[in-house]
């Protein structure tokens, strides 16, 4: 049986992140005059951010759901990997990036947990032992966390006003993207252990 409790969570949770954060992404594009949301790619946002929320279910649906119809989704792990993408929309909406000094660091490690979780989740029953369970949990988030930077850098960061201080706010933010992602990797451990206890 799978670590996710695939009927604990409806299918219109993930659906309403997804449409929160599409909505949000939009006003921020066509609404013109907002200063919290110049210079953040906002453009590119509205056509990533669905894209890769999205991924999650399109491999579930072309590796798992294809080749066994009678298991449901997880949308829970499907909200997870999906949240991210609304508290980052959400913090530039609320204006918390610049308001909060605390906000970018928090959001960095968090929105680890949360992404890597989810993932985690979806993968957990087919890695053995344990410790490569959380070695790759950890290290997948590390590597999207550098993907994420590099991504930062080529929308706004090489032609913006955060240039001068790019260098020390991606090496905390790699590192708390890091961490994020290694406490998931537990997060996810526990969570298999728990089940399996459980179906014994």
């Amino acid at each position: 049986m799978s670590v996710v409790n695939r009927r604990s969570c409806p299918f219109w949770v993930p659906a309403a992140v997804l449409v929160s954060t599409v909505a949000q992404l939009a006003i921020a594009e066509w609404w013109p005059g907002i200063e919290r949301f110049a210079d953040k790619a906002f453009g590119a946002r509205l056509v990533a951010y669905p894209l890769m929320m999205l991924l999650a279910p399109a491999i579930w649906w072309l590796v798992v759901g294809r080749r066994d119809g009678d298991t449901p989704p997880p949308y829970g792990a499907f909200t997870l990997v999906m949240l991210p993408f609304l508290i980052d929309v959400t913090g530039n909406s609320l204006d918390l990036y610049d308001t909060v000094v605390w906000w970018d660091d928090f959001n960095h490690w968090i929105n680890w947990l949360l992404l890597l979780t989810g993932i985690g989740l979806l993968v957990a029953d087919e890695v053995r032992p344990d410790w490569a369970l959380v070695v790759l949990v950890a290290g997948l988030g590390a590597v999207l966390a550098i993907g994420w930077e590099l991504g930062e850098w080529w929308t706004f960061i090489r032609h913006g006003t955060e240039l001068d201080t790019a260098y020390e706010d991606t090496l905390g933010d790699l590192s708390l993207g890091t961490l994020g992602a290694l406490c998931a990797g537990f997060v996810v451990l526990r969570a298999r252990r728990r089940r399996e206890s459980v179906d014994r």
